[in-house]
């Protein structure tokens, strides 16, 4: 007996209930279906039953075809990934897919349209939001899923200054850091995207407490977006508008020139190589010690003395 499903609980039941339909009304199988779009025959059932990960962007557009929905499946996806984020960010989420132009101020990571998945994947393994292994997988999913839209026909104009502390936290470790700071400096190089740096050196600024980004919407329109670590904020009064835009032409203005900011980034990753690369003290003191064993070497005492060297025919 399958459980029946509300398509009015969740935006995910109504893309489960509307996939069940087309299936049925194609004559398939769960698993003729999972057969067609390369997942397994519980996964389709999964995503009927709205339990488990969200469906990817892929996986909507290949259902889409296969099941000739003539794209309401993928109309109705940007609402279903949505749901992996928390009610505060939601709508901000709905007005950058539409946004023509993005300028972000980013004070502690690198913002989610510019992460690597080790990257995006270390960020939100982070913290007590996450109810379990899944729901990490759907929010990396959605997360991941945004970035498209860079790369597409109507790809907006992003504009983003990364405080320094973004570019020297370690985020997932070493080599997780060095791919993300790769792919930062291979993003700078698309027509659309500008990368700046606020360095340390500039000292305070109007935006200290935490992340601002401004949404400049097809027609014109404005809107700011605030964010900490566990709160968002979503601003269309155009007066208040107004004071975060002055904010964020004053931290450009602060920022290193484009330039100059990815030789920075450049230099950053540069100097994380050669520490990854450095021995350690405990390697460098054994490295030593052979040195010192070899033929004709200088041998250490037990005592840490040094033994001379006998002299000829003495």
């Amino acid at each position: 007996m399958v459980k029946a499903i509300d398509p009015q609980s969740s935006m995910a039941a109504l893309f489960g209930s509307r996939l069940r339909k087309l299936r049925v009304a194609a004559g398939l199988t769960q698993t003729e279906v999972g057969v067609l779009a390369h997942v397994v025959g519980s996964r389709i059932a999964q995503l009927e039953r709205a339990t488990g990960a969200k469906p990817t962007l892929e996986l909507t557009r290949v259902l889409d075809k296969e099941l000739v929905a003539d794209e309401l499946l993928i109309d109705l996806w940007p609402y279903v990934y949505r749901e992996a984020y928390p009610d505060w960010s939601r709508a901000f989420i709905a007005y950058s897919a539409r946004a023509a132009v993005i300028r972000e101020y980013a004070s502690h990571v690198v913002p989610g349209l510019l992460q690597t998945p080790e990257y995006a994947r270390a960020l939100l393994s982070v913290g007590h939001t996450l109810r379990d292994a899944e729901h990490l997988e759907e929010r990396l999913a959605a997360r991941l899923d945004r970035q498209v839209r860079l790369t597409g026909p109507d790809r907006p104009e992003l504009w983003i200054i990364l405080d320094e502390a973004v570019l020297r936290r370690p985020v997932g470790g070493a080599a997780v850091m060095q791919g993300q700071l790769e792919k930062l400096l291979r993003m700078a190089e698309e027509p659309n995207v500008t990368i700046q740096v606020l360095p340390f050196d500039q000292g305070a600024h109007g935006s200290l407490g935490g992340s601002l980004t401004v949404l400049v919407m097809p027609d014109g329109t404005e809107i700011a977006y605030t964010e900490g670590a566990h709160y968002g904020q979503l601003t269309e009064e155009p007066d208040e508008v107004e004071r975060f835009v002055l904010t964020y032409d004053q931290l450009r203005a602060m920022a290193l020139p484009p330039l100059m900011s990815l030789a920075m980034i450049r230099s950053v990753l540069e100097a994380d190589n050669r520490a990854a690369s450095a021995p350690s003290r405990s390697d460098r003191r054994r490295l030593a010690q052979q040195q010192l064993q070899q033929p004709g070497g200088r041998q250490l005492r037990t005592g840490g003395g040094r033994i001379p060297r006998r002299r000829a025919g003495a």
